[in-house]
């Protein structure tokens, strides 16, 4: 799959629960503060709106740049975390 760091494999090997939004791959202090600002506080609620977006890499990427201004890279890396996640539990 496309992630490979420590993270990614933590996030993707377990059930979701009430994990914190910092704990999505790409997702670190700073982006986890602006999330939470915007209500985007568990990594949830940031499953919902990848949800929402019906999965759509563009959308999500473009929705992570517009409410926490994350990079190409980290909104990448999240939207792989949560699509890997995805595919193994639901």
């Amino acid at each position: 799959m496309s992630g490979t760091s420590q993270k990614y494999k933590n996030f993707v090997a377990e059930p979701m629960g009430n994990k914190s939004v910092t704990e999505l791959a790409g997702i670190g202090e700073t982006l986890g503060g602006r999330l939470t600002e915007a209500g985007f506080d568990k990594a949830y609620t940031v499953l919902g709106q990848y949800l929402v977006l019906k999965k759509d890499e563009e959308l999500f990427k473009d929705w992570m740049k517009e409410v926490c201004h994350a990079s190409s890279k980290q909104a990448s890396d999240c939207y792989n975390c949560l699509n890997d996640w995805c595919e193994e539990f639901l």
